[in-house]
């Protein structure tokens, strides 16, 4: 196994592992250490199935089975299908998944832990994932700052239609799709307890208000911290390769999707699984 650093601040590249075989607990362990570290990890040159996919991201612990159902796979309900293709008439995926800064299931009372796609299609251009790191965020606000936003929380919600810096995703919920995502409150800045490291814990596309603040003070927190966290020093853009396997801890970084620049005629097939992380602290 060899690791490289994918920048200069965070995230790193693996190859010569294989997904698809069970891993040793000792190695698997070492793996979990890299990914808490490192924060988002690229396991290169995989061919991994649908069930393997599953079988390893259920050792990070228990899978979340989307809301959206319509898009999940029909034989694995734990798998979220990220694709633009059309099948019989019928979308493949969700096309324009995740297009705004966001931390998967930040809506939910026990947010994700991680998030595990696997690169089926990739065109040759466009549809990167962008990444920040919210720990290095926390880290590079001043005592002030830090000392203001402790112990502040704020309201999570699954909005109907995202739009992010002319960025977008258009969501057409069932009634019992909508009444399964109420809004959750979760602490502004969190602590990942795998590290003891905190990190903000606000993002433009779910962080509505801060409990208690007149609004006017809660939205000038909040633009702050929205446009603080998306510098470029705190930024990873993610190309992708076919073969890859990319997983991130949600609990230190938020990311965006960027699928309205491909091209025509291209396409992006992505499986998605999501492992159930703790409540915020």
């Amino acid at each position: 196994m060899q690791v490289e650093p994918l920048s200069d601040s965070f995230g790193i590249a693996i190859h010569g592992i294989d997904l698809a075989r069970e891993l040793p607990a000792d190695e698997f362990e070492h793996l979990h250490r890299l990914f808490v570290d490192h924060k988002l990890v690229c396991f290169k040159n995989q061919s991994l199935p649908a069930a393997a996919q599953i079988a390893f991201s259920r050792r990070f612990g228990p899978l979340e089975v989307h809301v959206l159902a319509q898009y999940n796979h029909p034989e694995h309900p734990e798998i979220f299908r990220l694709s633009n293709r059309v099948v019989d008439g019928q979308p493949m995926g969700i096309a324009d998944g995740g297009s705004y800064w966001h931390s998967d299931f930040a809506f939910r009372e026990q947010p994700a832990k991680a998030t595990i796609l696997n690169a089926l299609e990739i065109p040759p251009e466009g549809g990167d994932t962008l990444f920040v790191d919210m720990e290095a965020a926390y880290e590079a606000l001043s005592a002030q700052w830090k000392e203001r936003l402790h112990g502040l929380r704020a309201v999570h919600r699954y909005r109907r239609k995202q739009t992010t810096d002319g960025q977008s995703t258009n969501v057409s919920l069932t009634a019992d799709q909508k009444a399964s995502t109420p809004d959750v409150v979760h602490p502004l800045i969190r602590t990942n307890p795998d590290t003891g490291r905190k990190s903000i814990f606000a993002h433009k596309g779910m962080t509505a208000e801060i409990v208690g603040l007149p609004a006017e003070e809660s939205d000038d927190i909040l633009d702050f911290l929205f446009e603080h966290t998306i510098q470029p020093r705190f930024r990873y853009d993610f190309h992708w390769s076919n073969g890859d396997v990319v997983m991130w801890d949600n609990r230190s970084t938020m990311h965006s999707a960027t699928t309205r620049d491909l091209p025509a005629g291209q396409y992006r097939t992505l499986y998605r699984t999501t492992v159930r992380g703790e409540r915020p602290i």
